[in-house]
């Protein structure tokens, strides 16, 4: 019976699988309910960093593939899911007598169940978007033209995340005035990250290829969101 091939060990891939979760995390934990105003345009203050996890996303499917990348997304999705869990027990847990800091953890870490599961969903979809739409495009243009893949896997990626997560969690708590400038100010802001980080993902994803001698390619790769073979 012949041996199962040995499967690839990377250097690096662990890093950015910890990297994308802990920017996932911050983003989602942190600022995701405060709108403040800069310029004349209303965003959400998490969405300064949170646009990073998207980045990531684009390197993990860039050098690695869709499968390892699909790996990531479901590893996020727990971390976001057990963080959302964990923020509610501990929120609804009594406060001991004399202590006075329950009305800061409820500001900080009461998210409604509506967010929680927006954040969920829209996190879930965006990433698989932006991840199949990057490999599909990858494989299209045979590796040419790397800001065309960065660039367009995160206009579309983005747009399903901002569509899912904002009506979900907002809609008839702010007004519909304030929801529909929130999340166009915010998708720009998304895309605008990833535009001006392009140079940077350029030289990140350079030094993987050469780092871990991978450029991975989905001509035969099963797409399936569902599975976490690779």
């Amino acid at each position: 019976m012949p041996a199962a091939p040995a499967r690839r060990s990377y250097r690096y891939y662990d890093l950015v699988m910890a990297a994308f979760v802990c920017v996932l995390l911050c983003a989602n934990l942190i600022g995701v309910s405060k709108v403040t105003t800069v310029g004349g345009f209303s965003f959400s203050a998490g969405n300064l960093f949170f646009p990073l996890s998207y980045l990531f996303g684009d390197i993990l499917t860039e050098v690695y593939g869709y499968a390892r990348s699909r790996r990531v997304v479901w590893a996020g999705f727990g971390a976001l899911a057990f963080a959302a869990l964990m923020s509610a027990i501990v929120v609804h847990l009594p406060p001991a007598p004399g202590w006075t800091g329950q009305a800061v953890i409820e500001a900080a870490f009461g998210s409604t169940w509506r967010i929680a599961l927006a954040s969920l969903l829209g996190y879930w979809c965006g990433e698989f978007v932006n991840s199949f739409t990057l490999a599909r495009m990858k494989v299209l243009t045979r590796g040419r033209w790397l800001w065309t893949r960065t660039i367009g896997s995160t206009l579309v990626g983005e747009a399903a995340d901002t569509m899912i997560f904002y009506p979900l969690a907002f809609y008839g708590v702010w007004d519909n005035d304030l929801l529909l400038a929130v999340m166009g100010a915010n998708y720009c802001i998304k895309v605008g990250w990833e535009v001006l980080a392009t140079p940077v993902t350029y030289r990140i994803v350079s030094r993987l290829k050469r780092a871990e001698q991978e450029d991975y390619f989905d001509d035969k790769t099963d797409f399936n969101p569902f599975t976490l073979k690779v």
